[in-house]
């Protein structure tokens, strides 16, 4: 069994950005979470995240369809939804491999 990988949270990438930037930790972790919550109202109004080098996030729509319960068997429907789909920018792709 692999080892599992460390969590990166969002405290330590403000604790790092502050310290490049000769910020307050606390003024980082706002504007980051001003970020997020800007991502999700965008979001929700149906518009594309595009940010260079890091990727592309948007709201996709799957439709409905049937599925099986994996116990028993039983044909069940599965209803349309939304889901938030993110494609990671070539550059990044690149620098990960």
């Amino acid at each position: 069994m692999a080892p599992t990988q460390p969590t990166v949270t969002l405290k330590q990438i403000a604790a790092e950005l502050a310290e490049k930037h000769s910020k307050s930790k606390k003024e980082v972790e706002t504007l980051l979470e001003d970020m997020i919550g800007l991502f999700g109202k965008n979001l929700k109004k149906g518009n594309r995240i595009r940010i260079p080098g890091l990727g592309i996030m948007q709201v996709r729509s799957t439709a409905a369809r049937m599925g099986r319960n994996p116990a028993t068997g039983e044909a069940i429907k599965i209803p349309a939804k939304k889901k938030v789909a993110f494609r990671v920018a070539k550059d990044l792709k690149e620098s990960v491999l």
